[in-house]
């Protein structure tokens, strides 16, 4: 395999809702700040370890991730201002924007059942819904209502992608619902998810890599960053 001569870093924002609070679907609309800065912070100081030093960092311009990627930088002793790129804000929730999970499953069941709602219970209504989450989480397969414009995501993927020079190390930071397309990059966005579980955890950093052969490879996704660096 050719050495890589591009690298692309992205990662997850980290928590906006403390331990012991119900958390709710936060997408586009709902601005939350972060409410700890350890996994923003573990972001840095993983990429530190492995020698990997961005020349240019993005962030969705949400306080969530550009805190995040401030932290990161701040970590990592990068002179580089975070730059907002409204390309990667997460995505637009719909009906379920900041509504708990048990809400949201049930909206879904509901939508499922059709004519035949009324008859179901809300556990039976939930696990109707739990489907939908389901194929949204294993094959990025948008629910009901929900506003995202997946091939207008999968291009600015792309895009990015091809606006990484030779030699350059990019940091993204980004949402949970844009990051699971990025693997469009490397052309098996099925295989992709065959292997992977595409949701990525909040401070979670993915790497791609393209060599001189002009192929993209993810070579980390999902890496748990706060606790490879306890």
């Amino acid at each position: 395999m050719s050495q890589p001569v591009k690298t692309l870093i992205i990662a997850r924002h980290g928590n906006t809702f403390r331990p012991g609070e119900e958390p709710t679907r936060v997408g586009a609309h709902t601005d939350l700040p972060l409410v700890e800065e350890e996994r923003a912070r573990g972001i840095g100081r993983y990429l530190k370890q492995k020698g990997l030093m961005p020349t240019r960092i993005l962030a969705a311009p949400l306080q969530r991730t550009l805190r995040t990627a401030e932290l990161a930088a701040e970590e990592l002793g990068s002179p580089c201002a975070v730059q907002p790129d409204s390309r990667f804000i997460e995505v637009d929730y719909g009906p379920d924007e900041n509504k708990t999970e048990p809400e949201v499953m049930r909206r879904l069941g509901r939508v499922a059942a059709g004519a035949k709602a009324a008859e179901l219970s809300a556990a039976e209504l939930e696990a109707l819904g739990a489907q939908a989450i389901e194929l949204w989480n294993t094959q990025a397969i948008v629910p009901a209502g929900w506003q995202v414009e997946v091939p207008a995501i999968i291009t600015a993927w792309q895009q990015l992608a091809a606006e990484v020079a030779e030699g350059e190390t990019l940091l993204c930071v980004s949402s949970n619902g844009v990051i699971r397309f990025a693997p469009h990059i490397t052309g098996d966005y099925a295989g992709f998810c065959a292997e992977h579980d595409i949701k990525v955890p909040t401070g979670g950093v993915c790497i791609f890599t393209c060599g001189e052969d002009g192929t993209w490879r993810c070579t980390e996704w999902g890496v748990k960053a706060f606790k490879k660096c306890i």
